[in-house]
């Protein structure tokens, strides 16, 4: 979660339903089928957002801070982790990324001394990131603009009810992406809703300080 969740009351969150027991058709486990006409339009409208959303974060990021809205989730997910920082295992694990992927945006942040990297000194085999000063100081500077971009281009587009089921709805497919990045069965509906410390993809994360 990065900083346009910031201002969201916990206590105020609606349950989602449990989608084991909610009797959705993700829970059967018939064999694969052609998607009917309201599925091939729900999946045509995630592929629209998924297409346009990034390039809208992104926009105004590489405007105030040339960076990527991964980069700047890097960021606020590390701005989190106070001073302790965070091991980059751990912190691939907040942001739902690779290694890989994680290593090339914190190098780049690390030129420009926004993040650092040190060995822990509990064990030197493992590395730490950690936000420096100027690294704050970019995030705090460019959050208003991304909180606003956050509402003019999806929240304000939303009833509550909505804001509501588009969270439901990111729960259970973050559930169901990292199961299956993980290498666990997707085929027994008995397994949805499930959650595990370890997983990724019900993570939580703390609003900025």
């Amino acid at each position: 979660m990065d900083a346009a969740a910031a201002t969201v009351s916990p206590a105020r969150v609606r349950q989602c339903p449990d989608p084991a027991t909610s009797g959705g058709p993700g829970a059967s486990t018939e064999e694969a089928r052609g998607l009917s006409a309201d599925e091939r339009a729900a999946w045509l409208g995630l592929l629209a957002v998924v297409e346009l959303l990034p390039g809208v974060l992104d926009s105004q990021l590489r405007r105030e801070l040339d960076l990527t809205h991964f980069d700047y989730h890097v960021l606020t997910t590390l701005a989190e982790a106070a001073e302790q920082g965070l091991p980059m295992t751990l912190l691939a694990h907040h942001t739902n990324a690779s290694l890989t992927r994680l290593s090339h945006s914190v190098t780049r942040m690390e030129d420009r001394r926004l993040v650092e990297r040190t060995p822990s000194p509990v064990d030197r085999r493992v590395t730490t990131a950690r936000l420096t000063s100027t690294g704050r100081d970019a995030v705090l500077g460019a959050t208003p603009g991304h909180v606003d971009i956050v509402r003019r281009h999806v929240l304000d587009a939303l009833t509550p009810s909505q804001v509501t089921q588009l969270r439901c709805i990111g729960e259970a497919l973050r559930q169901r992406l990292g199961r299956a990045r993980h290498g666990h069965p997707l085929h027994d509906g008995s397994h949805r809703g499930s959650r595990r410390p370890n997983d990724p993809a019900t993570s939580l994360h703390r609003p900025l300080p």
